[in-house]
């Protein structure tokens, strides 16, 4: 088994550094080649995502994943910039489905900003397409208006398409997931006024035929986004595309308390996987080891469950997560009184802490 590990910026390195330390408490076969990405590979190499990161990327197994970017790149070309590395993994290795679970744990019920009845057992999937969409449709550019309310005018544009074949595959992935689960599926669109998602509306109701054991709701995406918020725990497996699951899965992060608690995994047709925390880079708080590491270590988990075929050693990490919270340590961000506060490292070797002892009983 070989795992890129590909910290990127700000607090990335931070974060992936507890996660590492969490995989090698497990005593497991596996080799890990760590590489530049993001602003840090620009910095060293002129672009976010050299390749020989790419390359590495291509023979592993598995990434492990931190966070790119900075504000400092802002100026730079766009195909220069951080991001444009993870876009680039995700195209090169056809990372297409994208997986975040937001699960709200008990002992952080009061960290979340919502009732504690609304959010009280809160398990929902968000499963994102992730290579097609606005993201990555052709064309896009600046131009001058030839038409519109201002001809003449300088304008921006990008173009939202989906293929048949793209829909298809990740409402397969979505129903196969419900399977798993309590058999439900929310498709999530705006029908209403875009075509191209009248087009993944049918597509989906096509591929529901094969999957008459599970359910199969529709849902504008407005509607979906306030759904979240009034009833979350009417949602089982979340289906929808690039930009909307960008924006709702980050919505769904802070049902959870706070956005350091939600990892993610992308999969590509070989269960060659990305997995990454679905927050930022966070240069404001990089270096000052408050941010939280539990979301890389839960995506480290997912890692082992999706790409490594370790499941015992998921299920060990996230055991180990639920009792390190359930002792009443806390980072920053997922603190309230009566709770102690520690430190991005204190938190990962915690959590080491609680897998040794497993290891031992």
């Amino acid at each position: 088994m070989k795992i890129a590990v590909l910290p990127g910026d700000g607090i990335g390195t931070e974060i992936v550094a507890e996660a590492v330390k969490v995989l090698h408490a497990l005593d497991l076969k596996f080799e890990m080649e760590e590489a530049l990405v993001g602003g840090a590979a620009y910095e060293a190499h002129g672009h976010p995502l050299p390749e020989s990161t790419l390359k590495l990327a291509k023979e592993s197994d598995a990434i492990l994943f931190g966070a790119v970017g900075d504000w400092k790149y802002d100026n730079l070309d766009r195909p220069l910039r951080p991001e444009q590395a993870i876009l680039g993994l995700r195209k090169s290795l056809g990372l297409f489905a994208n997986f975040r679970p937001a699960i709200c744990y008990e002992e952080l019920v009061g960290a979340s900003s919502l009732k504690p009845e609304l959010i009280s057992g809160l398990d929902i999937l968000i499963i994102r397409e992730l290579t097609g969409d606005i993201y990555f449709g052709q064309p896009r550019g600046r131009r001058v208006a030839t038409d519109g309310h201002f001809p003449g005018a300088e304008e921006a544009f990008d173009t939202m398409r989906y293929s048949r074949p793209e829909i298809e595959r990740i409402a397969h992935v979505a129903f196969q997931a419900a399977r798993k689960r309590s058999k439900k599926v929310t498709s999530v669109d705006k029908a209403n006024v875009l075509e191209t998602f009248q087009f993944w509306k049918d597509v989906v109701t096509d591929v529901h035929k094969e999957y008459p054991d599970v359910a199969l709701d529709h849902m504008y995406v407005d509607n979906a986004a306030m759904q979240l918020v009034k009833e979350p725990k009417k949602f089982d497996v979340v289906v929808t595309g690039n930009m909307f699951g960008d924006i709702l899965s980050d919505e769904a992060s802070m049902l959870t308390g706070s956005i350091g608690m939600l990892p993610s995994a992308s999969l590509n047709s070989q269960n060659q996987g990305l997995y990454e925390p679905s927050h930022g880079s966070a240069p404001d708080i990089a270096g000052k080891g408050i941010a939280n590491p539990l979301a890389t270590i839960l995506s480290a988990a997912m890692m082992l469950r999706f790409s490594l075929n370790q499941a015992n050693s998921a299920d060990r990490i996230e055991t180990a997560v639920k009792s390190v919270l359930a002792s009443g340590l806390r980072t920053v961000d997922i603190w309230s009184e009566g709770t102690q506060k520690v430190s991005t490292r204190e938190m990962g070797e915690a959590v080491v802490k609680a897998l040794t002892k497993t290891t031992k009983g």
